[in-house]
This record gives structure tokens, C-alpha cells and sequence, in this order.
């Protein structure tokens, strides 16, 4: 216990939908990542309070990955609690969502910001009292997309779109280590001017 106590602490915030009706959708990108991730680590997930949390010692840091069991629009609510619980700093917490606004594959990571649209962001900056977080925004937009913003982010992945999804999942969990080790602003010279287009 003391151990863990020293140890530098972070949360890792997928945003998503709880429930089989949503696990193929677009809006569940954050919760495809941390499942990338438990498959890569060999974790599970626990169902908690607000929640299903996972954690992993990873060179001596200690990482809890969440996906909120709020619904999407009611996310800042788990972040709330569980960054309060284990006592993570601002700093430390990374939330990870789709972007309807971004083309598809193309990753932005920021320190701050707005919400751009994205409820699961608007609700974790009235939160958190803040839009100081680091968030990692994954591009979704593509021809499929006409014109009712709602019904293509919780709408299922095209074939098409499947072919090249997952080596993106493999970009986005490289960032998330990165961020870990490397610290915000060295993993976005890394990584944000980087061409991810298809």
C-alpha cells in the first residue's frame, strides 16, 4: 500500500455508452481504446461506482483506466468522482473521445479547450470547473456523414471504416503512454503533426 502511495498516479478517461446497444458505434471510440488496451495488458474491468475501472503499474506509475457508466452526456460526473477518490492531480487525468469535426483517423492530443459539441467534454468541464484537462480527440468524419450529427455518432462502424480503424487504435494507445511517460506537451511534439489521413 505505501508503495502505490509514492507511486505517480493517472486517469485515463474513454468516453462511451454503456450497454451492447452502443459497443459498435462511432460515439464509443474512448471505450474501443481502453479496450485496446486491456487486450494489450491483459486487464479487466471492474464494475464500480459511476463506472468500470482497470489498472496497471506501468514503469513504476500507476494508471486507472475508466469508462464511465453515466452515458456519455453525464461523464464529468465519473471523472469527478474518481479523480477526487484516488487523488489524481489535473494534470494527470487524460479524457478520450470522438470528433465528429475531425476527419477520420486523424488524432488531436490538447491541453485545454472547448467542447466542440461533444456533451461528454461540456459535461466534464462543469465538473471538473475547468477546461484546463488534457483531452485526446479522435476523428470520426467521413462520406458517410450527411447531416443529422446525432444519428451518425451513434451509428454503428462501416466496413469500410473497420479496414482502418486499428492501426489508429495502435496510434492512440501510443499516445496514451507517451502522455504517461513523456508528459502533455512533449507527446504533442510528437504526435499532433503527424499525418494521420487515410
Amino acid at each position: 500500500m505505501i508503495f502505490f502511495k509514492k507511486m505517480k498516479k493517472f486517469l485515463i478517461t474513454g468516453l462511451g455508452n454503456p450497454g451492447f446497444l452502443y459497443q459498435k458505434t462511432r460515439h464509443n471510440l474512448g471505450f474501443l481504446i481502453l479496450d485496446k488496451i486491456s487486450e494489450k495488458y491483459f486487464l479487466s474491468f471492474s464494475i464500480k461506482k459511476l463506472g468500470f475501472i482497470s489498472k496497471l503499474i506501468y514503469k513504476e506509475k500507476l494508471l486507472f483506466f475508466l469508462k464511465p457508466s453515466t452515458y456519455v452526456n453525464d461523464s464529468g460526473k465519473s471523472v469527478k468522482y474518481w479523480m477526487n477518490k484516488k487523488k489524481i492531480a489535473l494534470e494527470n487525468i487524460l479524457v478520450i473521445s470522438d470528433d465528429i469535426y475531425l476527419n477520420f483517423g486523424n488524432i488531436r492530443l490538447r491541453g485545454k479547450g472547448g467542447d466542440g459539441g461533444h456533451n461528454g467534454l461540456k459535461s466534464i468541464e462543469k465538473e471538473l470547473g475547468t477546461s484546463h484537462y488534457a483531452r485526446m480527440r479522435f476523428g470520426i468524419k467521413n462520406h458517410f456523414y450527411q447531416d443529422n450529427k446525432i444519428d451518425y455518432v451513434l451509428g454503428n462502424w462501416k466496413e469500410e471504416e473497420l479496414k482502418n480503424l486499428f492501426n489508429r487504435l495502435e496510434i492512440s494507445v501510443e499516445i496514451i503512454f507517451s502522455f504517461v511517460l513523456n508528459g502533455l506537451q512533449k507527446t504533442m511534439d510528437l504526435f499532433n503533426n503527424r499525418n494521420f489521413k487515410i
